[in-house]
This record gives C-alpha cells, sequence and structure tokens, in this order.
C-alpha cells in the first residue's frame, strides 16, 4: 500500500482511503519511466558512440590520461590538493558525511513527500555538493588537455601549453611580496587566516541563527558544520587556484591544503 499525502503535511492517521494499492498505481509508471530511459538509451547508442581506444601499449602512456568519468572529479581534484587529501581524506569525508547526515538532521518536514520551501537549507547544501562534483567532472573532461593543462573549447588540443604562462604560489607567498615579511610570517597568516575561517563559520550560525543551533544541539551542530565549511572550502580553493592561480593555502611539513 501507499500513503496518498493531502496537503503540505505528512498523514499522522492513515485511514483506509488515506492508501491506494502500490500496483498498478506506482509500480506502473516506474516501469513505463524504465522503459522510456531504456528506449531512449537505446537510440542514443546508435548516435554516439563509447570512446573505446585501441590495446593498451606498455611502451606508450597517453597524454592526457583521463580516469573513467565517474573518477575524473577525484583526478581533478588533485590539481588543487596533496594526493592524499584528494584522494583519500575527500572521498572519506564524502562517504562518512553521506552516512552521518541522516543521523545529524534532525527536521521531521519532507519526509513521504517533496517540498522545498520546508527544507530549502538541506536542498541547497546537496545541490552545491553535487553541482561541485559534475562541475569537476566536466572540466576534467572538457577543459584539460595535454599534461592535464588548462585548455579552452576553442584552443589547439593537439599543441602543449606553455607551462610557464601559469604560475603557482601558496598564499604565503602572496603575503611575504605584498607585506614585505618573512616565509615564517606569511605562514603564520596563512595558518590563522585557515583557522578564522571555521571559527567564523562555527559562530556565525551560532549568534545570528540561534534556532538553527538549539534544534541541532551542540554536538550535531559540531559535526554538521565541520562537514558544510570543508565542502564550502573545496569550491573557494577551486576558485582561489583557478582564478588567482594560488596552490595552497596552508603550508607545513606534513601537510598542504
Amino acid at each position: 500500500m501507499v500513503e496518498l499525502m493531502k496537503g503540505s503535511a505528512p498523514i499522522v492517521k492513515k485511514e483506509p482511503e488515506d492508501t491506494v494499492y502500490t500496483w498498478p498505481n506506482l509500480i506502473m509508471i516506474e516501469l513505463i519511466c524504465a522503459l522510456l530511459i531504456t528506449a531512449g538509451l537505446i537510440i542514443l547508442v546508435q548516435f554516439v558512440h563509447a570512446p573505446l581506444r585501441s590495446l593498451a601499449d606498455p611502451s606508450t602512456t597517453p597524454n592526457p590520461m583521463r580516469a573513467p568519468w565517474y573518477f575524473l572529479g577525484l583526478q581533478e581534484l588533485l590539481v588543487y590538493f596533496d594526493p592524499w587529501y584528494a584522494g583519500v581524506v575527500l572521498p572519506g569525508m564524502i562517504i562518512v558525511g553521506l552516512m552521518t547526515f541522516p543521523y545529524v538532521d534532525t527536521n521531521p518536514k519532507g519526509v513521504g513527500y517533496y517540498t522545498f520551501s520546508e527544507r530549502k537549507f538541506a536542498i541547497f547544501n546537496y545541490s552545491f555538493g553535487f553541482a561541485l562534483w559534475w562541475v569537476t567532472i566536466v572540466i576534467g573532461t572538457y577543459l584539460r588537455g595535454l599534461d592535464w593543462q588548462w585548455y579552452w573549447p576553442w584552443s589547439d588540443h593537439l599543441v602543449h601549453m606553455n607551462p610557464a604562462l601559469v604560475t603557482l604560489v601558496p598564499l604565503h607567498i602572496v603575503f611575504v611580496n605584498l607585506l614585505h615579511v618573512s616565509k615564517d610570517v606569511g605562514k603564520a597568516i596563512c595558518d590563522v587566516l585557515f583557522f578564522a575561517y571555521f571559527a567564523v563559520g562555527m559562530a556565525i550560525p551560532y549568534f545570528f541563527m540561534r534556532k538553527f543551533y538549539d534544534t541541532l544541539g551542540g554536538a550535531r551542530y559540531a559535526v554538521f558544520m565541520i562537514f558544510f565549511l570543508s565542502m564550502m572550502g573545496v569550491g573557494l580553493k577551486i576558485v582561489l587556484r583557478l582564478l588567482f592561480n594560488i596552490k595552497y593555502i596552508v603550508v607545513t611539513p606534513w601537510i598542504n591544503v
């Protein structure tokens, strides 16, 4: 049986007239959708073929060497972060976050029915993360060429780009040149900015969205904000790298972010 939804809130007391049979009311619609998608894929493959290449040659490495499209997001993140961070920490946070959020989210609205007005913040978070993942896939697919350099769609992808055209610098070097301070002072400024980002990000909802904090409680609030600020930080780091050629924000002997 499937519960009928009336109004904007789920029915608490379900009467017989509030339910319908799953078959054929729901399953028939799902079956039709599955058949339409299958037919569309069959038609599509007649015009667009899989990009199969020749047999692998151990003496020749393709340039660029692209991962399958569903891993291109991870491969693109290697441009912005250390390999262990982009390939281990961030995917681990995604997996742990997806397992954690159902226990962190205490909002009962939107359960069993679709709504946007009652779940704006949750939908924004999901949409931002989903879009961020697809943006990295699109960049890796269409905007990366030889030697994983940036190629615009109108650029000649058979000509090597001059790496000297792009000079990547850590953020502390920018402060060294701008403020005429030592490298240690520049690194200290970057460390302060890094921790201030999380401190201010944690404090803003606490002081200006107190209802949000009170609803989650201290532990859930801390867990959620750590994941939220980390996700927003990934987008910020991508923007700094692409627009300002900032290689790393924090540089230490153990980690580069």
